[in-house]
C-alpha cells in the first residue's frame, strides 16, 4: 500500500509568513490514503466486529521515550504484536520517524520526533449493544455508555470506540467531543459535545471539581456499614500494561464510598436437614462445586463517589479496601494478586511478579476474575476468553485472537448519576440489571435520596 508523507498545514503557513515571531513547525506525519466509509462494521453473537484493514498510527515522541531505541520503544510500550514483528517492520522501512523510514532498530528517538507505522489493523469486538441516550439538545448529547467499549481509540481499538460508532451513526463530517471519561470497561453516563463551545463549558466544570458524581459496584464480600473513606494515593506501575497500584507515593486520590446492600450467598439447593433432594445433574454440581469458593462470602452494591479523578481510582481504592469490584479482570484476579487480591497492600515488593502474571492475561490465558456476570455459568463458557489462538492473519502474519467472553466485555462498575454543583442540571441512569437483587432476595431497586452519599462534605 503506498504511503504519503503529509506537510503540515503549520508548516506551510510558516513558510508564507514574512513578520510577526517564528513558529516552530511540526514534523512532517505519514497517513494511508484510505478511511472506509461506511465503517467496516459486522454485527456476530453479539458483537460488533470490525474487518481488518490498514492503518497508519502517528505518535509524539512521549518523554519517557527520549533518548531510546525505537525497538525497545516498541516492545516495551506495544502489547499488541510481538518483538519479532516489530523487528522485521523497521528493518523493511514500514516504520517512518519524522516522514522518512528508518532502517535500523537502533535509531535513536529524540524529543519531538513523529513515529509513524502503518500495518494490517485487527481491532478486538466489542458489544453489540446500542449506546444509549439520556439527553439531547442542540449543545450536548448525554449517553449511557455500554460497558466494554472505550471512549477514544486507543491501543487496538479505533472504529470500535464511542467516538466514531456515533460518528458512523450520523454523519463522517460529525466530530463528537467526549467531555468526560470513562474507564472501557465501565458503563454509564458520559457527555458528548456536538460543538466545541459546548464541550469546553462541561469540560470546565468538572476540571474545577463542581460537578458531583455518582457510581454504583458490585464488590465481594460484605463491604462495611457507613461512610467509607478511601484516600489511598495511587500510582501507575506499568504504561504498557495499564496497571495502577495503591502507593504512598502516588497521586493524591479520595474517595467516599457507602454500602447500598449487602447480599448473601445464594444457597444450594441442599438446605443440610437431610430432607430435600438434590435434583441437580453431575455437570451441575461439579458447577457448583467449582463456584463455591468464588462466592461464599456473597456480594455488596456500594455507592462510590470519586472526589478526585485518578486512572482506575475507584478499581484500585475497592481492591486496597478487601472488597475488589467481583468481575473485574485485573484487581479481582488471584492469578495475578495471589490469594489476598492485594488487600491493604501499598508496597512495590511484589510488582515485578505482578506485571508478570498479568501480561500473560489475554495472551497464552483468559483473563479470570473470582466472579463473572452470571455465578451459574457453565464452565466451558467461563473458560472462553480473548487469548492468542496460535493462528496468523493471511495478509500480515499477525497473531490472531479469540473473541470475547460474555465475562470481558464490561465490569460491575456503573457512572449512574452526574450533577452539576449549583443545582444547574443532573443526569441519571436506572440501576443496572447486575445491581438489582438476586432472584428471591429483597433489596433496593433504586436508589434514594435519603442516604446520597452526594451530601459528604468535601473536606
Amino acid at each position: 500500500m503506498a504511503l504519503a508523507t503529509v506537510e503540515p498545514l503549520l508548516k506551510q503557513a510558516t513558510q508564507r509568513q514574512t513578520n510577526g515571531p517564528a513558529f516552530t513547525a511540526p514534523q512532517d506525519v505519514v497517513t494511508t490514503p484510505c478511511d472506509p466509509w461506511p465503517r467496516p462494521y459486522y454485527f456476530k453473537d453479539g458483537l460488533r466486529k470490525v474487518y481488518p484493514y490498514h492503518y497508519t498510527y502517528n505518535t509524539y515522541c512521549k518523554e519517557r521515550w527520549r533518548g531510546r531505541e525505537l525497538l525497545e520503544i516498541f516492545t516495551t510500550e506495544f502489547r499488541d504484536r510481538p518483538q519479532a514483528y516489530y523487528k522485521d517492520a523497521i528493518e523493511r522501512g514500514s516504520v517512518f520517524v519524522n516522514g522518512k523510514p528508518v532502517s535500523t532498530v537502533r535509531t535513536i528517538v529524540k524529543n519531538g520526533d513523529v513515529i509513524s507505522h502503518t500495518l494490517h489493523r485487527h481491532e478486538p469486538p466489542v458489544t453489540a449493544q446500542a449506546i444509549g441516550i439520556v439527553h439531547e439538545d442542540n449543545d450536548m448529547i448525554v449517553i449511557n455508555k455500554p460497558a466494554g467499549v472505550p471512549v477514544h481509540p486507543a491501543g487496538r481499538y479505533n472504529y470500535n470506540s464511542i467516538v466514531e460508532i456515533m460518528r458512523a451513526e450520523r454523519s463522517h463530517a460529525w466530530n463528537p467531543l467526549p467531555c468526560n471519561r470513562l474507564d472501557r470497561l465501565t458503563s454509564g453516563v458520559m457527555f458528548i459535545g456536538k460543538n466545541p463551545k459546548a464541550a469546553e463549558k462541561i469540560c470546565m466544570q468538572i476540571l474545577e471539581r463542581s460537578v458531583k458524581k455518582e457510581y454504583v459496584a458490585r464488590v465481594i464480600g460484605e463491604f462495611p456499614g457507613g461512610d467509607i473513606i478511601c484516600e489511598q494515593p495511587v500510582m501507575q506501575i506499568s504504561p504498557k500494561l495499564g496497571l495502577n497500584r495503591a502507593r504512598a507515593s502516588g497521586k493524591k486520590a479520595r474517595t467516599i464510598f457507602k454500602r447500598l446492600a449487602y447480599y448473601p450467598p445464594a444457597r444450594s439447593s441442599d438446605d443440610g436437614s437431610g430432607t430435600r433432594e438434590d435434583t441437580r445433574t453431575d455437570k451441575e454440581k461439579l458447577r457448583d462445586s467449582k463456584m463455591e469458593w468464588k462466592t461464599k462470602e456473597g456480594h455488596s452494591i456500594v455507592r462510590c463517589q470519586p472526589v478526585t479523578g485518578r486512572t482506575h481510582q475507584l478499581r484500585v481504592h475497592l481492591q486496597f479496601l478487601g472488597h475488589p469490584i467481583s468481575n473485574d479482570p485485573i484487581y479481582c484476579n488471584q492469578r495475578v494478586f495471589g490469594p489476598s487480591l492485594a488487600a491493604g497492600d501499598d508496597l512495590p515488593d511484589h510488582d515485578e511478579d505482578i506485571i508478570s502474571r498479568l501480561s500473560k492475561m489475554g495472551k497464552s490465558e483468559v483473563a479470570e476474575a473470582m466472579a463473572y456476570h452470571d455465578e451459574m455459568m457453565e464452565e466451558y463458557n467461563k473458560k472462553k476468553g480473548e487469548k492468542m489462538t496460535g493462528e496468523l492473519c493471511d495478509i500480515c502474519d499477525a497473531p490472531l485472537y479469540s473473541d470475547p467472553g460474555i465475562h470481558e466485555l464490561g465490569i460491575y462498575l456503573h457512572a449512574k448519576r452526574y450533577a452539576c454543583q449549583d443545582g444547574g442540571w443532573e443526569y441519571e441512569t436506572p440501576l443496572p440489571d447486575w445491581a438489582l437483587p438476586p432472584p428471591g432476595m429483597i433489596g433496593p431497586m433504586e436508589v434514594t435520596r435519603e442516604s446520597d452519599p452526594l451530601t459528604i462534605a468535601e473536606v
